[in-house]
């Protein structure tokens, strides 16, 4: 992210407003707010083309993202975690990813974009399917 510096800050800080302070505080709107957030994100810093995806990603402190799979109207991810960046798969709601991913998408295609996401607990990752309507144009 050109113009930011780079800062190294504790995880456990980080691990504290996600994991615990944000969930206390949307309680049931969590996933909601949370989605809708990421997309807002996206909007605030844009990005040229799908690739830069796992830089912003490892730079947030969201983990390593990896694309696994792409179709006509499908991109699938997976989310790792790293020893660098290790993600609380269990506990954390994923929704921000999600939101953030969909509107890089619709924005860069120009058509409707939503993304899911699938916990693996067992795996340590996190699945996020986006899909697009090309009918939809936005």
């Amino acid at each position: 992210m050109e113009g930011y510096k780079m800062k190294t800050i504790p995880t456990f800080g980080y691990e504290i407003i996600r994991d615990h302070l944000l969930p206390s505080i949307l309680g049931k709107h969590e996933e909601d707010v949370l989605y809708w957030a990421g997309k807002e994100i996206a909007r605030k810093f844009p990005l040229f083309s799908m690739d830069e995806l796992p830089s912003f990603f490892m730079e947030a402190g969201w983990g390593q993202l990896v694309l696994e799979k792409e179709t006509k109207d499908e991109l699938h991810y997976i989310l790792l975690t790293t020893e660098e960046l290790p993600l609380n798969i269990v506990q954390r709601c994923f929704r921000l990813e999600a939101g953030f991913l969909a509107e890089q998408k619709q924005k860069q295609l120009g058509y409707l974009t939503e993304c899911y996401e699938e916990k693996d607990n067992d795996k340590h990752v996190v699945k996020f399917t986006l899909k697009w309507d090309l009918k939809e144009k936005i």
